[in-house]
């Protein structure tokens, strides 16, 4: 890869039922992010932060915390994601809670319609976050963000880049998920969407997994890779604010990012959902930087393209 990676952090948990994940950006750059990704070759400019409003800690108003609040902060991702595409970087973007992928990906999409590329969206997440207003136990908006992407939601947010929907449900393979709410499976079963929960990598194993997940990614493909941090099995990285047991191994979990990798097709990225305050001496941070050097090609032997 010789594209200048452009980190954006996004230090909000505006959308999250938990606070700290605000302070996410800053742990990744303790762990040495930057640096990291520049001893693999890589040339990395970091942005700094966005701003954007504090978080109120108010009740949900109509099925949605914080709606306003949110809707600011994904639309500050929005530009700033559209920008680094536009200027021919790869944006990474530090969370925060992962409602912010409103605003990124709806930005990627709207990249790929303006350069006629295909889009594929990894999500790696223990839950789908396909909830709406209707269905939320919480009305945390970082459990919505798939389902706004998919055009259900408040016009606040599904019309950010500019078409709703702004992808559509074929778009999107979920990986690792093993947390989704009760009326979030009916809605998840009848929009279509493609999911790779648990049980599935259980039988099938990784491998086949990303096998199929990235089934049809071509050279006319952008692969957005969505990595939620509680993705990962929370023995081994407790610093998220909605652990869930059971997820992938740390070994699955690299194979995952290098099968990833492989393709040369990621050209952009989410990291979200760090929350240091739950964290042990940032060792969630170490973990998931380790992840995001095999994203960017970081293998034990020299491998044959």
């Amino acid at each position: 890869m010789t594209r200048l990676i452009r980190l954006i952090g996004a230090p909000t948990d505006i959308g999250a039922g938990t606070r700290g994940a605000s302070m996410g950006p800053e742990a990744f750059r303790v762990a040495g992010l930057q640096s990291t990704l520049e001893g693999h070759g890589l040339q990395v400019t970091d942005h700094g932060n966005l701003s954007g409003p504090a978080n109120p800690w108010q009740e949900p108003v109509r099925g949605y915390r914080h709606l306003v609040e949110v809707a600011t902060w994904n639309r500050a991702v929005h530009e700033a994601v559209h920008s680094a595409l536009k200027a021919g970087d790869m944006p990474l973007l530090l969370g925060g809670d992962h409602c912010l992928a409103i605003g990124s990906i709806s930005a990627v999409a709207r990249h790929c319609r303006q350069v006629k590329k295909n889009l594929r969206v990894l999500w790696l997440d223990a839950h789908t976050d396909f909830n709406t207003d209707s269905l939320t136990p919480s009305g945390n908006t970082h459990g919505m963000p798939v389902a706004v992407l998919c055009g259900h939601g408040p016009a606040e947010l599904t019309s950010i880049g500019g078409l709703s929907p702004a992808i559509e449900p074929s778009f999107i393979r979920q990986i690792g998920i093993r947390s989704v709410d009760e009326g979030e499976k009916r809605f998840v079963r009848q929009s279509g969407l493609e999911v790779f929960d648990m049980r599935y990598i259980d039988e099938m194993g990784m491998k086949r997994t990303m096998e199929a997940a990235l089934a049809g990614v071509d050279d006319n493909t952008h692969l957005h890779v969505s990595f939620d941090v509680d993705f990962l099995d929370a023995s081994f990285a407790p610093g998220v604010g909605t652990a869930v047991k059971g997820g992938p191994t740390y070994r699955e979990a690299q194979l995952c990012m290098e099968m990833i990798a492989d393709t040369g097709r990621m050209a952009s990225l989410d990291v979200m959902e760090l929350n240091p305050a739950l964290d042990v001496r940032n060792g969630t941070a170490e973990v998931a930087l380790d992840l995001i050097e095999s994203l960017f090609g970081k293998s034990t032997l020299m491998r044959q393209s």
